[in-house]
Protein backbone atom coordinates (compact mmCIF):
# COMPACT_ATOMS: atom_id res chain seq x y z
CA UNK A 1 0.00 0.00 0.00
CA UNK A 2 2.87 2.45 0.63
CA UNK A 3 3.62 2.40 -3.11
CA UNK A 4 -0.03 2.66 -4.08
CA UNK A 5 -0.50 6.41 -3.80
CA UNK A 6 -3.28 8.41 -5.38
CA UNK A 7 -0.77 10.59 -7.14
CA UNK A 8 2.06 9.23 -9.22
CA UNK A 9 5.65 9.18 -8.15
CA UNK A 10 9.06 8.13 -9.42
CA UNK A 11 9.76 4.68 -8.03
CA UNK A 12 13.30 4.66 -9.38
CA UNK A 13 15.28 6.42 -12.05
CA UNK A 14 13.29 6.28 -15.31
CA UNK A 15 10.51 4.21 -13.66
CA UNK A 16 7.39 6.26 -12.97
CA UNK A 17 4.23 5.13 -11.23
CA UNK A 18 1.49 7.13 -12.93
CA UNK A 19 -1.04 6.84 -10.11
CA UNK A 20 -4.30 5.08 -9.32
CA UNK A 21 -6.21 6.31 -12.37
CA UNK A 22 -6.05 9.11 -14.82
CA UNK A 23 -4.87 10.38 -18.19
CA UNK A 24 -1.27 11.16 -19.11
CA UNK A 25 -0.60 13.17 -22.27
CA UNK A 26 2.96 13.38 -23.55
CA UNK A 27 4.52 16.37 -25.24
CA UNK A 28 3.94 14.70 -28.62
CA UNK A 29 0.21 14.41 -27.93
CA UNK A 30 0.38 10.68 -27.13
CA UNK A 31 -2.51 9.93 -24.75
CA UNK A 32 -2.17 7.20 -22.11
CA UNK A 33 -5.05 6.21 -19.83
CA UNK A 34 -4.21 4.18 -16.73
CA UNK A 35 -6.22 2.26 -14.14
CA UNK A 36 -4.27 0.57 -11.33
CA UNK A 37 -5.25 -2.18 -8.91
CA UNK A 38 -7.82 -4.97 -8.94
CA UNK A 39 -11.57 -4.81 -9.48
CA UNK A 40 -13.86 -4.45 -6.48
CA UNK A 41 -17.65 -4.29 -6.68
CA UNK A 42 -18.26 -3.99 -2.95
CA UNK A 43 -18.05 -1.08 -0.52
CA UNK A 44 -15.84 -0.11 1.11
CA UNK A 45 -13.41 -0.43 -1.77
CA UNK A 46 -9.93 -1.57 -0.64
CA UNK A 47 -7.16 0.93 -1.19
CA UNK A 48 -5.51 -1.32 -3.78
CA UNK A 49 -8.68 -1.70 -5.88
CA UNK A 50 -10.78 0.29 -8.34
CA UNK A 51 -14.58 0.51 -8.35
CA UNK A 52 -17.31 1.08 -10.95
CA UNK A 53 -17.20 4.75 -9.92
CA UNK A 54 -13.52 4.96 -10.85
CA UNK A 55 -14.22 3.48 -14.27
CA UNK A 56 -17.21 5.76 -14.75
CA UNK A 57 -15.19 8.88 -13.91
CA UNK A 58 -12.52 7.94 -16.48
CA UNK A 59 -15.17 7.32 -19.08
CA UNK A 60 -16.87 10.64 -18.36
CA UNK A 61 -13.59 12.55 -18.48
CA UNK A 62 -12.69 11.22 -21.92
CA UNK A 63 -15.88 10.34 -23.76
CA UNK A 64 -17.94 13.46 -23.04
CA UNK A 65 -16.61 15.40 -26.04
CA UNK A 66 -18.24 14.91 -29.45
CA UNK A 67 -14.91 14.59 -31.27
CA UNK A 68 -13.61 11.74 -29.07
CA UNK A 69 -12.28 8.90 -31.26
CA UNK A 70 -10.29 6.84 -28.77
CA UNK A 71 -7.00 6.83 -26.90
CA UNK A 72 -3.53 5.73 -27.91
CA UNK A 73 -2.71 3.47 -24.95
CA UNK A 74 -4.67 1.96 -22.06
CA UNK A 75 -2.76 0.51 -19.09
CA UNK A 76 -4.61 -1.69 -16.59
CA UNK A 77 -3.51 -4.18 -13.97
CA UNK A 78 -6.09 -6.95 -14.70
CA UNK A 79 -6.86 -8.41 -18.09
CA UNK A 80 -10.22 -7.47 -19.57
CA UNK A 81 -12.74 -10.28 -19.23
CA UNK A 82 -13.65 -12.12 -22.47
CA UNK A 83 -10.64 -10.71 -24.34
CA UNK A 84 -9.97 -14.13 -25.89
CA UNK A 85 -13.38 -14.32 -27.60
CA UNK A 86 -12.99 -14.54 -31.41
CA UNK A 87 -9.21 -14.34 -30.91
CA UNK A 88 -6.21 -16.62 -30.83
CA UNK A 89 -5.80 -18.98 -27.83
CA UNK A 90 -4.72 -17.28 -24.60
CA UNK A 91 -2.72 -20.17 -23.16
CA UNK A 92 -3.68 -21.29 -19.67
CA UNK A 93 -5.82 -18.22 -19.00
CA UNK A 94 -9.57 -18.74 -19.35
CA UNK A 95 -10.71 -15.27 -20.36
CA UNK A 96 -14.35 -16.15 -19.68
CA UNK A 97 -13.55 -16.60 -16.00
CA UNK A 98 -10.47 -14.47 -15.40
CA UNK A 99 -10.15 -10.75 -15.78
CA UNK A 100 -12.29 -7.73 -15.06
CA UNK A 101 -15.63 -6.97 -16.71
CA UNK A 102 -15.15 -3.32 -15.69
CA UNK A 103 -11.92 -3.20 -17.69
CA UNK A 104 -13.73 -4.80 -20.65
CA UNK A 105 -16.37 -2.08 -20.44
CA UNK A 106 -13.70 0.63 -20.22
CA UNK A 107 -11.82 -0.76 -23.23
CA UNK A 108 -15.07 -0.85 -25.19
CA UNK A 109 -15.71 2.85 -24.59
CA UNK A 110 -12.15 4.18 -24.75
CA UNK A 111 -11.17 2.22 -27.90
CA UNK A 112 -7.43 2.16 -27.14
CA UNK A 113 -5.08 1.45 -30.03
CA UNK A 114 -2.92 -0.54 -27.57
CA UNK A 115 -4.11 -2.07 -24.31
CA UNK A 116 -1.51 -3.48 -21.90
CA UNK A 117 -2.20 -5.56 -18.78
CA UNK A 118 -0.18 -7.91 -16.58
CA UNK A 119 -2.10 -9.40 -13.65
CA UNK A 120 -2.27 -12.97 -15.02
CA UNK A 121 1.57 -13.11 -15.08
CA UNK A 122 1.86 -14.55 -18.58
CA UNK A 123 2.54 -13.18 -22.06
CA UNK A 124 -0.33 -13.02 -24.55
CA UNK A 125 -0.66 -10.90 -27.67
CA UNK A 126 -4.17 -11.09 -29.03
CA UNK A 127 -5.06 -10.65 -32.68
CA UNK A 128 -6.19 -7.05 -33.27
CA UNK A 129 -9.94 -6.48 -33.02
CA UNK A 130 -12.17 -3.87 -34.65
CA UNK A 131 -14.06 -1.16 -32.80
CA UNK A 132 -17.01 -0.83 -35.16
CA UNK A 133 -19.78 -2.98 -36.57
CA UNK A 134 -18.95 -3.85 -40.15
CA UNK A 135 -21.19 -2.11 -42.69
CA UNK A 136 -23.29 -0.56 -39.90
CA UNK A 137 -20.87 2.02 -38.50
CA UNK A 138 -18.09 4.16 -39.90
CA UNK A 139 -14.73 2.42 -39.85
CA UNK A 140 -12.64 3.00 -36.74
CA UNK A 141 -9.12 2.02 -35.74
CA UNK A 142 -8.33 -1.46 -34.45
CA UNK A 143 -7.20 -2.35 -30.91
CA UNK A 144 -4.24 -4.56 -30.00
CA UNK A 145 -4.24 -6.21 -26.56
CA UNK A 146 -0.89 -7.28 -25.09
CA UNK A 147 -0.47 -8.98 -21.71
CA UNK A 148 3.03 -9.12 -20.24
CA UNK A 149 4.56 -11.57 -17.79
CA UNK A 150 6.35 -10.75 -14.54
CA UNK A 151 9.69 -9.03 -14.98
CA UNK A 152 12.58 -11.50 -14.84
CA UNK A 153 10.28 -14.54 -14.63
CA UNK A 154 12.16 -17.91 -14.62
CA UNK A 155 10.16 -19.24 -17.61
CA UNK A 156 11.55 -16.31 -19.64
CA UNK A 157 8.10 -15.30 -20.82
CA UNK A 158 8.04 -11.94 -22.53
CA UNK A 159 7.80 -9.03 -20.08
CA UNK A 160 9.07 -6.19 -22.27
CA UNK A 161 7.30 -4.89 -25.36
CA UNK A 162 8.99 -2.37 -27.65
CA UNK A 163 7.00 -0.62 -30.38
CA UNK A 164 6.80 2.69 -32.23
CA UNK A 165 3.56 4.66 -32.33
CA UNK A 166 2.46 7.93 -33.90
CA UNK A 167 -0.07 9.75 -31.69
CA UNK A 168 -3.61 9.37 -32.95
CA UNK A 169 -4.09 13.14 -33.20
CA UNK A 170 -1.23 13.40 -35.70
CA UNK A 171 -2.37 10.58 -38.00
CA UNK A 172 -4.20 10.81 -41.29
CA UNK A 173 -7.79 9.58 -40.80
CA UNK A 174 -7.61 6.99 -43.61
CA UNK A 175 -4.34 5.59 -42.26
CA UNK A 176 -5.69 5.46 -38.70
CA UNK A 177 -8.74 3.33 -39.60
CA UNK A 178 -6.86 0.97 -41.94
CA UNK A 179 -7.77 -2.56 -40.80
CA UNK A 180 -5.03 -5.19 -40.29
CA UNK A 181 -5.50 -8.34 -42.41
CA UNK A 182 -5.95 -10.53 -39.30
CA UNK A 183 -8.46 -8.27 -37.52
CA UNK A 184 -11.31 -10.00 -35.64
CA UNK A 185 -14.71 -9.10 -34.22
CA UNK A 186 -14.82 -7.05 -31.01
CA UNK A 187 -14.64 -9.53 -28.09
CA UNK A 188 -16.57 -7.32 -25.67
CA UNK A 189 -19.70 -6.61 -27.66
CA UNK A 190 -22.69 -7.25 -25.37
CA UNK A 191 -20.08 -7.72 -22.64
CA UNK A 192 -19.27 -11.33 -23.26
CA UNK A 193 -22.64 -12.70 -24.33
CA UNK A 194 -21.12 -13.57 -27.67
CA UNK A 195 -18.44 -15.52 -25.87
CA UNK A 196 -20.94 -18.29 -25.25
CA UNK A 197 -20.52 -19.45 -28.85
CA UNK A 198 -18.29 -22.34 -27.80
CA UNK A 199 -14.93 -23.39 -26.44
CA UNK A 200 -11.89 -21.67 -27.90
CA UNK A 201 -10.30 -23.80 -30.58
CA UNK A 202 -6.49 -23.99 -30.91
CA UNK A 203 -5.26 -21.85 -33.74
CA UNK A 204 -4.26 -24.00 -36.70
CA UNK A 205 -1.09 -23.58 -38.68
CA UNK A 206 -0.82 -21.25 -41.67
CA UNK A 207 -3.02 -23.49 -43.81
CA UNK A 208 -5.94 -22.65 -41.51
CA UNK A 209 -7.35 -21.00 -44.59
CA UNK A 210 -8.26 -24.53 -45.72
CA UNK A 211 -11.23 -24.65 -43.41
CA UNK A 212 -13.27 -27.59 -44.61
CA UNK A 213 -12.73 -31.32 -44.79
CA UNK A 214 -14.65 -33.82 -46.88
CA UNK A 215 -15.02 -37.43 -47.77
CA UNK A 216 -16.10 -39.86 -50.39
CA UNK A 217 -17.06 -43.16 -48.76
CA UNK A 218 -20.44 -42.12 -47.30
CA UNK A 219 -23.11 -44.11 -49.12
CA UNK A 220 -25.26 -41.80 -51.20
CA UNK A 221 -28.31 -43.39 -52.77
CA UNK A 222 -27.00 -45.18 -55.84
CA UNK A 223 -23.47 -46.35 -55.51
CA UNK A 224 -20.99 -44.80 -57.90
CA UNK A 225 -17.23 -44.61 -58.30
CA UNK A 226 -15.18 -41.51 -57.68
CA UNK A 227 -14.21 -41.38 -61.33
CA UNK A 228 -17.80 -40.70 -62.34
CA UNK A 229 -19.36 -42.27 -65.40
CA UNK A 230 -18.44 -41.94 -69.06
CA UNK A 231 -21.01 -44.46 -70.33
CA UNK A 232 -23.22 -41.88 -72.01
CA UNK A 233 -20.95 -41.52 -75.01
CA UNK A 234 -19.43 -44.39 -77.00
CA UNK A 235 -16.36 -42.22 -77.60
CA UNK A 236 -15.70 -40.28 -74.41
CA UNK A 237 -12.97 -37.67 -74.70
CA UNK A 238 -9.97 -38.07 -72.46
CA UNK A 239 -9.80 -35.12 -70.04
CA UNK A 240 -6.49 -33.48 -69.31
CA UNK A 241 -5.17 -34.87 -66.04
CA UNK A 242 -4.71 -32.37 -63.21
CA UNK A 243 -1.21 -31.94 -61.76
CA UNK A 244 -0.43 -34.11 -58.72
CA UNK A 245 -0.63 -32.34 -55.35
CA UNK A 246 2.73 -31.27 -53.88
CA UNK A 247 1.93 -33.19 -50.69
CA UNK A 248 -1.02 -34.47 -48.64
CA UNK A 249 -4.21 -32.61 -49.63
CA UNK A 250 -7.42 -32.42 -47.59
CA UNK A 251 -9.53 -31.88 -50.71
CA UNK A 252 -8.34 -34.26 -53.42
CA UNK A 253 -11.13 -36.80 -53.34
CA UNK A 254 -8.82 -39.81 -53.59
CA UNK A 255 -6.62 -38.54 -50.76
CA UNK A 256 -6.56 -40.55 -47.51
CA UNK A 257 -6.59 -37.21 -45.65
CA UNK A 258 -10.13 -36.46 -46.85
CA UNK A 259 -12.87 -36.87 -44.29
CA UNK A 260 -15.77 -38.82 -45.69
CA UNK A 261 -19.00 -37.77 -44.10
CA UNK A 262 -19.44 -34.29 -45.61
CA UNK A 263 -19.47 -35.16 -49.33
CA UNK A 264 -23.03 -34.73 -50.59
CA UNK A 265 -22.71 -35.20 -54.37
CA UNK A 266 -20.12 -36.47 -56.85
CA UNK A 267 -19.88 -35.63 -60.54
CA UNK A 268 -17.36 -36.64 -63.17
CA UNK A 269 -14.80 -33.92 -62.45
CA UNK A 270 -16.17 -32.13 -59.36
CA UNK A 271 -17.94 -32.86 -56.12
CA UNK A 272 -20.06 -31.02 -53.56
CA UNK A 273 -19.35 -31.06 -49.84
CA UNK A 274 -20.91 -29.35 -46.87
CA UNK A 275 -18.65 -26.68 -45.39
CA UNK A 276 -17.18 -27.47 -42.01
CA UNK A 277 -18.13 -24.58 -39.78
CA UNK A 278 -20.49 -23.25 -42.44
CA UNK A 279 -22.36 -19.95 -42.32
CA UNK A 280 -25.59 -21.92 -42.78
CA UNK A 281 -26.64 -25.56 -42.61
CA UNK A 282 -26.69 -25.69 -46.44
CA UNK A 283 -23.42 -23.82 -47.02
CA UNK A 284 -21.59 -26.02 -49.55
CA UNK A 285 -18.38 -26.07 -51.55
CA UNK A 286 -17.79 -26.97 -55.18
CA UNK A 287 -14.42 -28.70 -55.40
CA UNK A 288 -12.53 -30.38 -58.26
CA UNK A 289 -11.93 -34.10 -57.73
CA UNK A 290 -8.35 -33.72 -58.98
CA UNK A 291 -5.81 -31.27 -57.65
CA UNK A 292 -6.28 -27.75 -59.01
CA UNK A 293 -5.32 -24.68 -56.99
CA UNK A 294 -7.72 -22.17 -58.52
CA UNK A 295 -10.46 -21.61 -61.09
CA UNK A 296 -7.99 -20.17 -63.60
CA UNK A 297 -6.07 -23.46 -63.66
CA UNK A 298 -9.07 -25.69 -64.38
CA UNK A 299 -9.25 -27.64 -67.63
CA UNK A 300 -12.20 -27.01 -69.97
CA UNK A 301 -14.02 -30.19 -68.87
CA UNK A 302 -13.81 -29.24 -65.21
CA UNK A 303 -14.93 -25.65 -65.88
CA UNK A 304 -17.96 -27.00 -67.73
CA UNK A 305 -19.02 -29.12 -64.76
CA UNK A 306 -18.33 -26.31 -62.27
CA UNK A 307 -20.73 -24.10 -64.27
CA UNK A 308 -23.27 -26.91 -64.29
CA UNK A 309 -23.07 -27.21 -60.50
CA UNK A 310 -23.44 -23.42 -60.15
CA UNK A 311 -26.60 -23.34 -62.28
CA UNK A 312 -28.06 -26.36 -60.48
CA UNK A 313 -27.38 -24.92 -57.04
CA UNK A 314 -29.00 -21.62 -58.06
CA UNK A 315 -32.16 -23.49 -59.06
CA UNK A 316 -32.05 -25.59 -55.91
CA UNK A 317 -31.69 -22.62 -53.56
CA UNK A 318 -34.23 -20.53 -55.50
CA UNK A 319 -36.80 -23.31 -54.92
CA UNK A 320 -36.13 -22.89 -51.20
CA UNK A 321 -36.58 -19.11 -51.22
CA UNK A 322 -32.88 -18.30 -51.28
CA UNK A 323 -30.26 -16.81 -53.59
CA UNK A 324 -26.71 -18.12 -53.53
CA UNK A 325 -23.49 -16.12 -53.39
CA UNK A 326 -20.24 -17.73 -54.53
CA UNK A 327 -16.69 -16.69 -53.76
CA UNK A 328 -13.16 -18.01 -54.15
CA UNK A 329 -10.03 -16.90 -52.33
CA UNK A 330 -6.90 -18.04 -54.16
CA UNK A 331 -4.52 -17.03 -51.38
CA UNK A 332 -2.89 -19.27 -48.76
CA UNK A 333 -4.80 -22.28 -50.06
CA UNK A 334 -3.63 -25.23 -52.14
CA UNK A 335 -6.85 -26.71 -53.53
CA UNK A 336 -9.71 -24.79 -55.14
CA UNK A 337 -12.64 -24.25 -52.79
CA UNK A 338 -15.57 -22.46 -54.41
CA UNK A 339 -17.77 -21.39 -51.51
CA UNK A 340 -21.55 -21.37 -52.11
CA UNK A 341 -23.53 -19.56 -49.40
CA UNK A 342 -27.35 -19.31 -49.50
CA UNK A 343 -28.94 -16.00 -48.48
CA UNK A 344 -32.75 -15.82 -47.92
CA UNK A 345 -34.51 -13.72 -50.56
CA UNK A 346 -36.32 -11.90 -47.77
CA UNK A 347 -33.01 -10.94 -46.16
CA UNK A 348 -31.73 -8.37 -48.68
CA UNK A 349 -31.52 -7.61 -52.39
CA UNK A 350 -28.60 -8.56 -54.61
CA UNK A 351 -27.61 -4.88 -54.90
CA UNK A 352 -27.39 -4.70 -51.10
CA UNK A 353 -25.02 -7.67 -51.07
CA UNK A 354 -22.93 -6.12 -53.82
CA UNK A 355 -22.75 -2.80 -51.94
CA UNK A 356 -21.74 -4.64 -48.76
CA UNK A 357 -18.75 -6.28 -50.46
CA UNK A 358 -17.66 -3.02 -52.12
CA UNK A 359 -18.04 -0.99 -48.91
CA UNK A 360 -16.14 -3.46 -46.76
CA UNK A 361 -13.37 -3.70 -49.37
CA UNK A 362 -13.00 0.08 -49.43
CA UNK A 363 -12.88 0.12 -45.64
CA UNK A 364 -9.93 -2.26 -45.77
CA UNK A 365 -8.17 -0.27 -48.49
CA UNK A 366 -8.91 -2.88 -51.16
CA UNK A 367 -10.25 -2.40 -54.66
CA UNK A 368 -13.02 -4.69 -55.87
CA UNK A 369 -13.34 -4.42 -59.64
CA UNK A 370 -16.52 -5.37 -61.44
CA UNK A 371 -15.81 -7.85 -64.22
CA UNK A 372 -17.66 -7.09 -67.47
CA UNK A 373 -20.63 -9.35 -68.21
CA UNK A 374 -19.76 -12.58 -70.06
CA UNK A 375 -16.08 -12.13 -69.14
CA UNK A 376 -14.11 -14.88 -67.47
CA UNK A 377 -11.71 -14.87 -64.52
CA UNK A 378 -9.12 -16.50 -66.80
CA UNK A 379 -9.09 -13.34 -68.91
CA UNK A 380 -7.99 -11.31 -65.89
CA UNK A 381 -5.77 -13.57 -63.79
CA UNK A 382 -2.95 -15.82 -64.87
CA UNK A 383 -2.27 -19.17 -63.13
CA UNK A 384 -0.38 -18.53 -59.92
CA UNK A 385 -1.98 -15.10 -59.38
CA UNK A 386 -3.38 -14.51 -55.88
CA UNK A 387 -6.92 -13.14 -56.02
CA UNK A 388 -10.37 -13.03 -54.46
CA UNK A 389 -13.59 -12.95 -56.41
CA UNK A 390 -17.27 -13.04 -55.57
CA UNK A 391 -20.11 -14.01 -57.91
CA UNK A 392 -23.65 -12.79 -57.25
CA UNK A 393 -26.83 -14.65 -58.18
CA UNK A 394 -27.28 -12.27 -61.13
CA UNK A 395 -23.99 -13.47 -62.61
CA UNK A 396 -22.16 -10.23 -61.70
CA UNK A 397 -18.58 -10.79 -60.54
CA UNK A 398 -16.34 -8.63 -58.34
CA UNK A 399 -12.58 -9.23 -58.44
CA UNK A 400 -9.62 -8.20 -56.26
CA UNK A 401 -6.00 -8.94 -57.14
CA UNK A 402 -4.09 -9.75 -53.92
CA UNK A 403 -0.67 -8.12 -53.91
CA UNK A 404 0.63 -8.39 -50.35
CA UNK A 405 -1.78 -9.64 -47.70
CA UNK A 406 -5.49 -10.34 -47.48
CA UNK A 407 -7.92 -10.96 -44.59
CA UNK A 408 -8.58 -14.69 -44.77
CA UNK A 409 -12.17 -14.43 -43.53
CA UNK A 410 -13.16 -11.45 -45.74
CA UNK A 411 -15.90 -13.26 -47.71
CA UNK A 412 -17.40 -14.79 -44.58
CA UNK A 413 -17.22 -11.51 -42.65
CA UNK A 414 -19.18 -9.60 -45.28
CA UNK A 415 -21.90 -12.26 -45.57
CA UNK A 416 -22.08 -12.76 -41.79
CA UNK A 417 -22.36 -9.02 -41.14
CA UNK A 418 -25.47 -7.38 -39.71
CA UNK A 419 -26.28 -6.01 -43.17
CA UNK A 420 -26.76 -9.47 -44.71
CA UNK A 421 -27.10 -12.65 -42.60
CA UNK A 422 -26.71 -10.83 -39.25
CA UNK A 423 -24.58 -13.55 -37.68
CA UNK A 424 -21.29 -11.69 -37.01
CA UNK A 425 -20.24 -14.25 -34.42
CA UNK A 426 -19.93 -16.79 -37.26
CA UNK A 427 -17.45 -14.77 -39.32
CA UNK A 428 -14.71 -17.15 -38.15
CA UNK A 429 -15.40 -20.77 -39.11
CA UNK A 430 -13.60 -21.99 -35.98
CA UNK A 431 -16.44 -20.59 -33.87
CA UNK A 432 -19.04 -22.61 -35.81
CA UNK A 433 -17.91 -26.22 -35.69
CA UNK A 434 -20.33 -29.05 -34.97
CA UNK A 435 -19.83 -32.63 -33.85
CA UNK A 436 -19.32 -35.31 -36.47
CA UNK A 437 -22.76 -36.72 -35.70
CA UNK A 438 -24.38 -33.34 -36.33
CA UNK A 439 -22.44 -32.97 -39.58
CA UNK A 440 -23.53 -36.41 -40.75
CA UNK A 441 -27.16 -35.49 -40.08
CA UNK A 442 -26.85 -32.24 -42.05
CA UNK A 443 -25.17 -34.05 -44.94
CA UNK A 444 -27.96 -36.66 -45.14
CA UNK A 445 -30.56 -33.91 -45.06
CA UNK A 446 -28.89 -31.98 -47.88
CA UNK A 447 -28.47 -35.09 -50.09
CA UNK A 448 -32.16 -35.89 -49.78
CA UNK A 449 -33.26 -32.32 -50.54
CA UNK A 450 -30.84 -31.98 -53.48
CA UNK A 451 -31.71 -35.29 -55.15
CA UNK A 452 -34.52 -33.92 -57.39
CA UNK A 453 -31.98 -31.47 -58.86
CA UNK A 454 -29.08 -33.95 -59.13
CA UNK A 455 -27.87 -33.99 -62.74
CA UNK A 456 -25.28 -36.67 -61.95
CA UNK A 457 -27.80 -39.47 -61.45
CA UNK A 458 -27.92 -41.94 -64.34
CA UNK A 459 -31.07 -41.87 -66.39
Amino acid sequence: MKYFQDDGCELAENITYLGRKGVFTGSSGLQIVYLSGTESLHEPVPGYSFSPKDVSSLRTTLCSTSHFKGVDILLTSPWPKYVGTFGNPSGDVDTKKCGSALVSSLATDLKPRYHFAALEKTYYERLPYRNHIVLQENAQHATRFIALANAGNPEKKKYLYAFSIVPMKLMDAAELVKQPPDVTENPYRKLGQEASVGKPIPAPAEESACQFFFDLSEKQGRKRSSTGRDNRSPHPKQPRKPPPPPGPCWFCLASPEVEKHLVVNIGTHCYLALAKGGLAEDHVLILPIGHYQSVVELSAEVVEEVEKYKATLRRFFRSRGKRCILFERNYRSHHLQLQVIPVPLSCCATDDIKDAFVTQAQEQQMELLEIPEHSDIKQIAQPGTAYFYVELDTGEKLFHRIKKSFPLQFGREVLASEAILNIPDKSDWRQCQSSKEEEETLARRFRKAFEPFDFTLDE
